[in-house]
């Protein structure tokens, strides 16, 4: 498994850049104003900074912008990265630059020589989540050595302290990415269980209910898309309970499809492969709940995922079968490929009966269409309350993480109209996103605020994004982190 990066912050001395690690990062505004530290390094290196600033392209750079010099004459480093960076930086911007940094000096040892940077632990946190790497199951020659960070600064303590909450979060981001890229031959129903309730150990409550107990639950709709696997379905639940006791929690709801073959209603061959991310709303927030516990987040907060594989067999689900949910609607399975909202109907249903939740958050990787619609730069943002969305939209906006409001209305719920039963799995091709969530709305209670998150574009990507490498991002647990923050922890 990945782990964060160790920080250590230490004392500040510009004048001293001797015995410093394998990559020295010092700072210089865009108008080319040096720091102490990048005096030093300019000294030492005869003037190659002051060079740079003088060149026409750095008459080009931005704050954030990061420039290397591979082995510095002067300096006992393999590279020198010039960090461009205005004082008036933003949290986002710190960030990015962290990420930039990170990515420049390829996971060797970095030291950052900050001065008095007011937004040091935010880019201490770019560094953390950029360094990620996922390499489980590759045969290494060495063990590869864990990346070591040394941020100097004028008030290490005062820095330090502001990146602990920041750090946790970054756990948080590294354990989705984890489950999303695992495979399904290592990530089963069980395994994923299992990895929830290791989570006790950093204070979570954690219960994980069985199949029989899900049957007597009347969980059908989630148990008819796990019927036709080995592995059996499981809901697991994480409650933390840091806030005022007695007060109703936040639940967030994720959709677990651990591999999605599309069950009868196959998949094509090619891309199948990635299907193994389709569990990426359940890691979403299995890792919030994780930054939670360990930023010891004054809220109370439960965490619902169900966990099936959606498989072909003579005992799966077929295209017109009828299966009642826990909330008693009956449900004319047109496509087994239409399978997550099966699983998140009987949990999100589940969740209010049992917690009585101030507000339900679903994510899920649910469709293609939102792909279509927002490409891979965005999640699809659906909701019944407007104050709940537009919090949710801030703190992703404030966090860096894409996510963009589609509309609800009843002509889209009326394409979910069936002649046998209550209605249908799915509501045809055109707005196929809103129409899984107009069918999600349908298990959501009158009066309980709602967003439906669909991160099908934003869970996995094929290239690096900001903060981190291709594949599995992470996508969310930084943006709900910060919604608990602004709109459910007490004083």
């Amino acid at each position: 498994m990945s782990s964060v990066p160790a920080v250590e912050f230490s004392e500040y001395d510009p004048k001293d850049l001797s015995g410093m690690s394998d990559h020295v990062a010092v700072l210089v505004t865009p108008e080319g104003v040096m720091d102490q530290a990048a005096r030093t390094a300019n000294r030492l290196t005869k003037g190659a900074i002051a060079r740079l600033i003088d060149s026409e392209s750095f008459k080009k750079a931005k704050s954030g912008q990061v420039i290397s010099m591979a082995w510095p004459a002067g300096l006992a480093a393999d590279s020198l990265h010039i960090l461009v960076l205005s004082r008036k930086l933003t949290p986002v911007e710190a960030r990015q630059a962290g990420a930039k940094l990170a990515a420049a000096s390829a996971g060797k040892p970095l030291t950052i020589m900050a001065g008095s940077m007011h937004k040091a632990a935010e880019l201490a946190q770019g560094i953390a989540l950029r360094s990620y790497t996922f390499e489980a199951h590759k045969s290494l020659d060495e063990a590869k050595p864990e990346v070591a960070v040394t941020v100097a600064h004028k008030a290490p303590e005062e820095i330090a302290e502001a990146y602990a909450p920041l750090a946790a979060v970054a756990e948080g981001v590294h354990m989705t990415r984890d489950l999303v890229n695992e495979p399904a031959n290592v990530l089963t129903t069980s395994e994923f269980a299992n990895r929830i309730e290791g989570m006790r150990e950093i204070g979570l409550e954690v219960e994980v209910l069985e199949e029989e107990e899900l049957e007597k639950l009347g969980m059908r709709t989630l148990l008819s898309v796990g019927q036709g696997s080995d592995s059996p379905s499981k809901v697991a639940i994480m409650k933390w309970n840091g806030g005022a006791e007695g007060a109703a929690p936040l639940a967030l709801v994720g959709k677990g499809v651990v591999f999605d073959t599309g069950g009868i209603s196959l998949k094509p061959a090619g891309g199948m492969e990635d299907m193994t991310m389709d569990m990426g709303g359940a890691g979403v927030v299995t890792g919030t709940m994780k930054a939670l516990a360990l930023r010891k987040a004054k809220a109370n907060v439960v965490g619902l995922v169900g966990l099936v594989e959606n498989m072909p067999s003579g005992n799966a689900t077929r295209p017109g079968d009828v299966v009642k949910s826990m909330k008693g609607d009956t449900v004319e399975i047109i496509n087994t490929d239409a399978e997550g909202r099966l699983v998140l109907c009987d949990v999100i249903w589940y969740a209010q009966e049992r917690f009585n939740p101030s507000a339900v958050i679903d994510l899920a990787t649910l469709t293609g269409a939102v792909i279509i619609g927002l490409g891979h730069e965005n999640a699809g943002v659906f909701s019944n309350d407007d104050e709940i969305c537009n919090a949710f939209l801030k703190a992703a906006r404030l966090e860096d993480e894409g996510a963009w409001r589609m509309p609800l209305g009843k002509a889209y719920d009326d394409q979910l109209k069936s002649r046998i039963a209550d209605m249908k799995n799915v509501g045809g091709r055109p707005a196929g996103s809103i129409t899984a969530a107009q069918f999600l709305q349908r298990f959501v209670k009158d009066d309980m605020p709602w967003i439906h998150l669909d991160i099908a574009g934003v869970a996995s990507v094929k290239s690096a994004t900001s903060y981190a490498p291709k594949g599995a991002t992470g996508w969310g647990v930084m943006a709900l982190n910060r919604l608990v923050a602004i709109k459910y922890e007490t004083e």
